[in-house]
C-alpha cells in the first residue's frame, strides 16, 4: 500500500512538472514512441481525421492462493462452509481492435476479443470412516466475449497537453452458459461458475476521461473510468459495477523506445442477483458475495515506435502488471500477475 501511494505522488508531482515546463505554442503529438500510453491501458489516445489504427493484444493472468477480504486463508478456511475449493486460475484474452476517425474531434473505436480460462480445484468430501478425501480436478472454457463500441470526443489540444472523453457501449455477445464435467457431475457437463463464464449477458455503458502531457522527454496521463451494467441477464444476475482509475509516466529512451511506470486503482462491485442453477455452498465462486472488491496494482512497460520508411506508424508494446494491495469481497483467489503484449498499426 505503501508503496503505491509513494508511485502515485511521483506521478503527480511529475505531472506539475510538465505543465510548468511546457512550450506554448506546440500540441500534443502522437507520433512518438512514448504517445500511446502502456498497452494495459485502453482508449488512450485520439486520431486525426481519415487516420485508421488496427491493433493486437494478448493479456495472460495468474491467481493463485486464497485471500478473505484483507486477509490471506488457507484451504481449511474454506472447506468450513464449502465442499470445493479453488487452488489456481489462468486467464488468456486475445483482443482485437480498429480506431478510425471521422473528423480532428472524433474518434470511433471497436474492440472484440476471445477469452480463455482454465482453473485446478480440489473437492473435500468424507469417507464411511470420517477421513477427509481430497480429489482434485480442473475445469476450463473459451469463446469469443463481449463486444464494446466507445466514441472518443476531444476536448482539448493545446501547450503540449490534450483531453477527451470516452462514451461506449458493451454488446453481451459472450456466453453466460459455459459447461464442463466436474467432480461432482459424475461424467455430466455442468453449468460453470462466474468467474468462468465468457461474457456478461447484459449491455453496459462506459464513460470515461483521459488527459495526456508531454516534455521534451517524457509523456505521462491520466485515465478514469467507469463501466455499468444496465440490465439482469438471461440467468438472473448482473456482474458489477466496474470503477478505473490509473497514471503512468513514459520516457522517451531513443527515438523509437519509451519505458514506462504505471499506477492503477480498480474496484469492482459484487454481482447482482444468482443464477439458480448453482449450488453457492459447493464452491466459492459459484457464490456471489464472493465477487468483486478494491485491487492496487503497479505496472513497467515499453514501446517501440517505428518512426520512419515502410514499417512507419507499426509499434510494438508490452507491460508486465503486479499487485500491491488486494481486498476482495468474500474468500477469492489473489491475483498474481498479468502480461499483456500487443502491437498497433497507424495508417
Amino acid at each position: 500500500m505503501k508503496n503505491i501511494l509513494w508511485l502515485g505522488m511521483a506521478l503527480f508531482c511529475l505531472h506539475l512538472n510538465a505543465q510548468e515546463n511546457k512550450k506554448e505554442e506546440n500540441l500534443w503529438s502522437a507520433h512518438r514512441a512514448s504517445s500511446h500510453a502502456p498497452i494495459g491501458v485502453m482508449g488512450d489516445h485520439t486520431h486525426h481525421k481519415g487516420e485508421f489504427m488496427v491493433s493486437y493484444r494478448y493479456m495472460t493472468m495468474q491467481m493463485q492462493d486464497l485471500r478473505y477480504e484483507s486477509d490471506d486463508v488457507n484451504e481449511e478456511f474454506v472447506y468450513q462452509n464449502y465442499m470445493t475449493a479453488p487452488q489456481e486460475m489462468m486467464m488468456g484474452m486475445h483482443m482485437l481492435g480498429a480506431m478510425y476517425a471521422p473528423s480532428d474531434g472524433l474518434t470511433f473505436m471497436v474492440m472484440a476479443n476471445y477469452i480463455t480460462n482454465d482453473m485446478d480445484l480440489t473437492m473435500r468430501m468424507s469417507n464411511d470412516m470420517g477421513m477427509a478425501m481430497d480429489t482434485d480436478f480442473s475445469t476450463s472454457s473459451s469463446g469469443f466475449g463481449d463486444v464494446s463500441v466507445s466514441a472518443l470526443v476531444n476536448l482539448m489540444n493545446k501547450n503540449q497537453q490534450a483531453l477527451h472523453a470516452e462514451f461506449g457501449i458493451g454488446i453481451p455477445t459472450g456466453s453466460i452458459d459455459e459447461k464442463d464435467e466436474t467432480a461432482m457431475s459424475n461424467g455430466e457437463e455442468v453449468i460453470l461458475p462466474y468467474p468462468m463464464q465468457i461474457g456478461s449477458g447484459s449491455f453496459s455503458t462506459k464513460l470515461g476521461m483521459t488527459y495526456l502531457w508531454q516534455t521534451e522527454k517524457l509523456s505521462g496521463g491520466a485515465q478514469a473510468n467507469a463501466k455499468f451494467f444496465l440490465n439482469e441477464n438471461d440467468n438472473d444476475y448482473r456482474l458489477g459495477n466496474q470503477y478505473l482509475a490509473t497514471s503512468w509516466l513514459a520516457l522517451d529512451a531513443t527515438e523509437n523506445f519509451s519505458f514506462s511506470v504505471r499506477a492503477e486503482a480498480n474496484y469492482t462491485e459484487q454481482i447482482e442477483g444468482n443464477n439458480p442453477v448453482l449450488n453457492p455452498m459447493m464452491v466459492t465462486t459459484a457464490n456471489t458475495s464472493n465477487s468483486g472488491g478494491m485491487q492496487l496494482n503497479y505496472a513497467i512497460g515499453g514501446n517501440y515506435y517505428f518512426t520512419k520508411n515502410t514499417l512507419k506508424g507499426l509499434r510494438f508494446a508490452a507491460e508486465v502488471k503486479l499487485p500491491a494491495y488486494q481486498e476482495p469481497n468474500g474468500v477469492q483467489l489473489k491475483q498474481k500477475y498479468s502480461v499483456t503484449l500487443g502491437t498497433q498499426y497507424s495508417f
